[in-house]
């Protein structure tokens, strides 16, 4: 699991001293957890910010609370300290959060990511475009957005009907909708115009 060092506590201990409020932990999440865009997140959690689902990790001056989902992806996870001639830098070094890992119980939006980057976006990249996942509305809807040659594309329609939508819910059948939310407006890199 994650390895915070000594030196990386006793920084995050005094920041959270600072912020002179009692009960005061840290909370570490994965964004866009195994995706290529995964990004790893130390916040401040104050009292009644934890999910219940998070899993609480009980260091010498703090708590650090995992968000459920991320857990899988901070495997092998190092958070550390280095004083350097600027004063020092937070460093975190989360080797598989951009692996996919999916498995039975995955969350829908782990599923759609992982569509959407291992299937879809290598086809649509030939055209320089590329889609995301902007969220799941009403459990059952995923919320896309265009980008790259895709934005503004003259066969977008298509391409999320025929292509993106027609994938999706294939491999995902509890999708019901699948909605696109860009811009396409703005035609300056349109593969098709």
């Amino acid at each position: 699991m994650i390895n915070i060092t000594e030196s990386a506590q006793e920084y995050l201990a005094e920041l959270l001293r600072k912020q002179d409020c009692d009960g005061i932990a840290v909370r570490i999440f994965i964004l866009d957890a195994g995706t290529p865009k995964a990004e790893t997140c130390i916040s401040f959690c104050r009292p009644g910010e934890s999910q219940e689902t998070d899993e609480v990790r009980q260091y010498a001056s703090f708590n650090a609370y995992l968000e459920q989902r991320s857990i899988p992806y901070l495997k092998d996870a190092v958070v550390d300290y280095a004083k350097d001639s600027m004063g020092g830098q937070l460093t975190i070094k989360a080797p598989n959060s951009r692996l996919p890992q999916i498995g039975q119980d995955s969350s829908l939006e782990d599923r759609v990511n992982y569509v959407l980057y291992n299937e879809i976006n290598p086809s649509l990249a030939a055209h320089g475009g590329v889609v995301t996942l902007e969220e799941i509305f009403d459990g059952t809807v995923a919320v896309l957005k265009f980008g790259g040659g895709c934005q503004g594309c003259g066969m977008v329609d298509l391409t999320l009907k025929e292509g993106v939508e027609k994938t999706l819910r294939e491999k995902i059948p509890e999708l019901t909708e699948v909605r696109d939310i860009t811009d396409h407006t703005k035609r300056d890199n349109a593969y098709f115009k």
